[in-house]
């Protein structure tokens, strides 16, 4: 098994946090839920800072798992649904 980690930082348009939540939130329990290879993915908020930025913590198994992540529907929905609410996203895959 080759488990890793992603840290991502998620860039939003500003005024556009409202609409994001609840789509984000579901893609979170949905990919937990329902992939058998994602063990984690947190929806994290800085403590009293910027609206516009939001950290995801996920781990998945290994490649496979990733790959059927962004091969779900709900990441599908996700990518979809917020492509003008998100200004940037930046990637950062750790080893475990």
């Amino acid at each position: 098994m080759s488990q890793f980690a992603l840290f991502i930082t998620v860039t939003l348009n500003p005024g556009t946090e409202d609409a994001f939540m609840p789509i984000i939130q579901e893609n979170a329990a949905a990919s937990v839920r329902d992939e058998p290879g994602c063990r984690v993915f947190d929806v994290l908020l800085p403590h009293g800072g910027a609206k516009d930025i939001v950290y995801l913590y996920e781990i998945y198994d290994d490649d496979a798992a990733f790959a059927a992540h962004q091969a779900s529907p709900h990441y599908k929905n996700f990518k979809e649904t917020t492509g003008d609410i998100v200004a940037n996203m930046d990637v950062v895959r750790m080893s475990m």
